[in-house]
């Protein structure tokens, strides 16, 4: 697939799918599902709810995959280090291999224990109430999508078995200390992920930003982001990601990720030097510095999302998978392949389809984002979830991403007076500069006009050239800086508070739309 071949599809995608023509692929994935766990188990007894938890299993996927990917590549995109469509094909190929390479660790089917499946001795009652959590789930976060709401899959998924499994025992099953933990990181992922992402971007202003000197602290400093970046990323993986294949401790993943860094940082150092002899001293041309880490950020966020989340898609599948072939109820199973497939394929469908709704939403609709502010959100996703994780503190991963959003906008309305003195001093400079290039151009003019030339004025007019053209350049680039600056949006409130309404309602809407799902089914089963 070459380069002319994807510009083709981003502007036909810019375009957009007709809404009918999104379903009709939709469902055509399901259709899919559907023939296959029909024909590879019809001869299983009680087959129908393997296979209705298999297509609601997709559903659920294609729905993690509109809603929850977009957090790791929203910003790349929203501060066009990315394009939409080349966005969408490295999330689809990194979440997919991220599901197949890293999500086949045997998983607590009851999610992150929320309910005690003892107290479900009937198996058919258990696949019922895997089924209605499933399909609750997926149902809330299809709605979340229209109304371009990010909202944690785990929350929704967490709601959904919580709801389904007091409908079926009472409430004594759920575990309440662990609804209480979820609660709780409504507060504490965006509130961390919110301050680790305005560290980042206030050490980067200062350090890079507000110096004279931009392109000389860029050589210095921007070598340690990546390389710090390479750490949090190198552990994060090991940690999170690769937790199926290999499993070590914090200590051995930060020593492999610290190594890591090392060997990224003396490889960068000479390239960031070789870029910055092309740059201006300007903050847009610096920005150009962060284009390939954000990339490589996107990338790797999807891996992990994809080794963890897939999960959410197909942990109730796999725990209705179990219990009807062995007639009893797990607390732990493995996933079978086909399993993970129906995951990991869902989650390409419905990101290619839907996704770039709430991927915009998270890129640009929030508050504005060049590709510093998105370093610093894609660090908070990083970072915040390791020292999150060795502190035993409870966190969402997309909680921390929106909150690192919400962080970088606060922080610039914060510092707004610094931006107002950034806008003045560039005004000046683009004044002088303007006056520079106008009287090159006056005298260029004077010395065009000699009709009888003398060496000296050829090398004087190719001179002129030369500096006319470095000078409108800059001229431009500060005009630039002076409209960006200028239409400078911060943190729309409207947003803000749609994304916290939907996160707080997540698992109570989840449950009850599961325990409503149980008694249809209860209802339709037992009459």
């Amino acid at each position: 697939m070459d380069i002319r071949t994807i510009n083709s599809f981003e502007k036909a995608r810019e375009k957009t799918l007709p809404s009918f023509a999104k379903l009709s692929l939709a469902m055509l994935f399901i259709v899919v599902v559907f023939l296959w766990s029909y024909t590879s188990h019809g001869n299983v007894p009680n087959n129908t709810f393997l296979i209705i938890g298999a297509i609601f299993g997709a559903y659920m996927a294609m729905n993690i995959g509109a809603n929850d990917v977009a957090n790791n590549v929203g910003p790349a995109v929203g501060s066009k280090a990315i394009t939409m469509t080349w966005a969408i094909i490295l999330a689809a190929i990194f979440e997919a291999l991220g599901s197949f390479i890293a999500g086949g660790e045997v998983v607590k089917t009851i999610k992150d224990g929320i309910i005690d499946p003892a107290l479900i001795a009937n198996p058919e009652i258990f696949i019922w109430a895997m089924t209605a959590a499933l399909l609750s789930g997926a149902l809330w976060l299809n709605f979340a999508t229209s109304i371009g709401a990010p909202v944690s899959t785990t929350h929704s998924i967490v709601g959904g078995v919580m709801g389904a499994g007091i409908a079926a025992a009472g409430f004594s099953i759920v575990d309440w200390n662990m609804v209480g933990t979820i609660v709780a990181s409504w507060i504490i992922s965006p509130l961390l992920g919110g301050i680790v992402a305005a560290g980042f971007l206030f050490f980067i202003k200062k350090q890079i930003i507000y110096k004279d000197n931009l392109i000389e602290s860029s050589n210095k400093f921007v070598p340690i982001l990546i390389a710090f970046m390479a750490w949090s990323f190198s552990t994060y993986i090991i940690l999170k990601g690769l937790k199926a294949i290999v499993s070590v401790n914090f200590f051995v993943a930060t020593i492999i990720g610290l190594i890591i860094a090392i060997c990224v940082y003396f490889i960068v150092k000479p390239l960031v030097k070789k870029a910055s002899l092309k740059l201006i001293n300007n903050r847009t041309s610096i920005n150009s510095l962060f284009n390939i880490p954000l990339i490589f950020a996107a990338a790797l966020l999807s891996f992990a999302h994809g080794a963890n989340d897939v999960a959410n898609a197909i942990g109730p599948l796999a725990a209705i998978n179990d219990a009807i072939m062995n007639s009893d109820v797990a607390s732990n199973v493995n996933i079978p392949f086909w399993v993970m497939a129906v995951g990991a394929f869902g989650i390409v469908v419905g990101l290619a389809l839907y996704g770039p709704r709430l991927i915009k939403t998270v890129g640009s609709e929030i508050t504005e984002l060049d590709q510093i502010r998105a370093y610093s959100i894609a660090m908070a996703a990083a970072f915040t979830v390791i020292v999150a994780s060795q502190l035993g503190l409870p966190v969402s991963s997309t909680h921390i991403a929106i909150g690192g959003v919400f962080g970088v906008g606060f922080l610039r309305e914060y510092l707004d007076m610094n931006e107002k003195r950034f806008l003045q001093e560039t005004r000046k400079k683009f004044k002088k500069h303007k006056k520079e290039l106008d009287n090159m151009q006056e005298e260029l003019d004077k010395i065009e006009l000699i009709k009888d030339k003398s060496k000296s004025n050829y090398i004087r007019i190719v001179e002129l050239y030369k500096k006319i053209d470095e000078k409108d350049d800059l001229v431009k680039l500060e005009k630039k800086d002076i409209k960006d600056a200028k239409s400078t949006k911060y943190v729309k409130r409207d947003a803000v508070k749609k994304i916290i309404a939907a996160w707080i309602i997540t698992v109570p809407a989840a449950a009850i739309l599961a325990a409503a799902i149980f008694f249809m089914i209860k209802g339709i089963m037992v009459s």
